[in-house]
C-alpha cells in the first residue's frame, strides 16, 4: 500500500490513539483524519455521510464504541446496543457506498458465547449466547461481522473483522464507574495505599468470588495487531487478537496489590457479577495470517501502567 488516506473513528480514545501514532509511522499512510464525536455524531447518518465527503479516506479504521465495564454495562444495555450497532452498521454501509478501499471493524470478545471452549477459536463465535451483563454490547458489534460478510459476498466489498480481548496500558480510562478491571484495581490499591500511609487503612473491595479468568493484551501490542492485518489481511474470517494466555481475577487482584505495594485488606463481594467464567483466545489465525504475536509480557505491561497513572497522579496533585 502507498500513500493512503485513513480514517480512525475513535482516534483520540484509549486505543486509537496508538493506532493512529503506529500509522504514522507506516510509510504508506499519507494522512490520518479523527473524526470526533461533537462534530460527527456516527450514530447520524447525515454525520456519516459528510464524514465520508469531507475526509474522502482509502481505508477506514472502525475503533468507535460506547464501553465499560461490568456495572455500567448493566445500568446502560440499551444504550450499548443502539449506540454501537448504528455507529457501526452506518459506518460501513457508507464505507461501501463511497467507494472506500478497505474497512477495517474492530468487535469485541464480549460477543463470543458465555460458556466458550478453551481457547478460544474464531469458529466458535456462534455457538451460544453471549455473558448475560454484556450481551448487548458483544451482539451489537458482532452485527459488524454479519455485515463485513454479506457485503463481501454482495458487493465485493474488502470488510475484515478483528477480535481483540481485554485491553491495558498507559492512558486506559481509570473511572472507577466506567472502567475495566485492570485500571479500577489499579486506582483502588494506590488510592488505598496512600490512605494507608496517611493513617487511615481501606480494605480493597472487588467484585465476585475471584474464579473467573482473563486474557490481557498490552495496548500497543494490539495496535500494532490492526495495523499488520490493516496492510496485509484481506480475508472473510474474523481474527482473534491476544496474548494466548489466561489469569484468575484472584491472582491478578494479588499481582496488582503486589506490583502496587499494596498490604490491606481485599474483600471480594460476592454479591456483585464476576462476568464470563473464563476467557482466553486461540491466537494462531491472527500469526498464520498476517504474522501478529504479543510482545509485551504481562508484568512489564502492569507495571508499565501502574507508572504511567502514578505520574498523572503526581501531575495532577502538583498543579494544585
Amino acid at each position: 500500500m502507498t500513500k493512503k488516506r485513513v480514517v480512525v473513528t475513535g482516534g483520540a480514545g484509549f486505543l486509537g490513539s496508538f493506532v493512529v501514532e503506529r500509522l504514522r509511522q507506516t510509510d504508506w499512510c499519507a494522512e490520518v483524519f479523527v473524526p470526533r464525536s461533537q462534530e460527527y455524531d456516527l450514530r447520524e447518518k447525515e454525520a456519516v455521510v459528510r464524514l465520508y465527503k469531507e475526509a474522502r479516506p482509502d481505508i477506514m479504521i472502525h475503533l468507535a464504541g460506547v464501553v465499560g465495564g461490568i456495572g455500567i454495562n448493566r445500568a446502560n444495555p440499551g444504550k450499548f446496543f443502539y449506540d454501537n450497532l448504528m455507529m457501526g452498521v452506518q459506518t460501513m454501509h457508507y464505507a461501501y457506498l463511497h467507494g472506500v478501499e478497505k474497512f477495517v471493524a474492530v468487535g469485541t470478545i464480549c460477543s463470543y458465547p458465555k460458556f466458550t471452549p478453551i481457547p478460544f477459536q474464531e469458529d466458535y463465535l456462534w455457538d451460544g449466547y453471549p455473558e448475560e451483563t454484556n450481551a448487548p454490547y458483544g451482539l451489537a458489534k458482532k452485527m459488524l461481522l454479519v455485515q463485513a460478510q454479506a457485503y463481501r459476498q454482495q458487493y465485493n466489498f474488502n470488510a475484515i473483522y478483528l477480535l481483540p480481548v481485554n485491553l491495558y496500558g498507559p492512558y486506559d480510562n481509570f473511572n472507577l464507574e466506567t472502567s475495566h478491571v485492570i485500571p479500577a484495581l489499579i486506582r483502588k490499591f494506590i488510592e488505598a495505599q496512600e490512605a494507608a500511609v496517611a493513617g487511615q487503612p481501606l480494605p480493597v473491595v472487588v467484585w465476585g468470588d475471584g474464579s473467573p479468568s482473563r486474557e490481557f493484551l498490552y495496548v500497543e501490542d494490539c495496535a500494532e495487531a490492526i495495523i499488520l492485518a490493516t496492510e496485509r489481511y484481506n480475508q472473510p474470517e474474523p481474527i482473534n487478537i491476544g496474548a494466548g494466555f489466561e489469569i484468575s481475577i484472584k491472582d491478578l487482584v494479588h499481582l496488582i496489590a503486589d506490583l502496587t505495594g499494596f498490604k490491606g485488606e481485599i474483600v471480594w463481594d460476592t454479591s456483585k457479577p464476576g462476568g464470563q467464567p473464563r476467557r482466553s483466545l486461540d491466537t494462531s489465525r491472527a500469526e498464520r495470517e498476517f504474522g501478529f504475536k504479543a510482545k509485551v509480557g504481562f508484568e512489564e505491561g502492569l507495571r508499565q501502567t501502574i507508572e504511567w497513572f502514578k505520574a498523572q497522579r503526581k501531575l495532577r496533585a502538583d498543579k494544585k
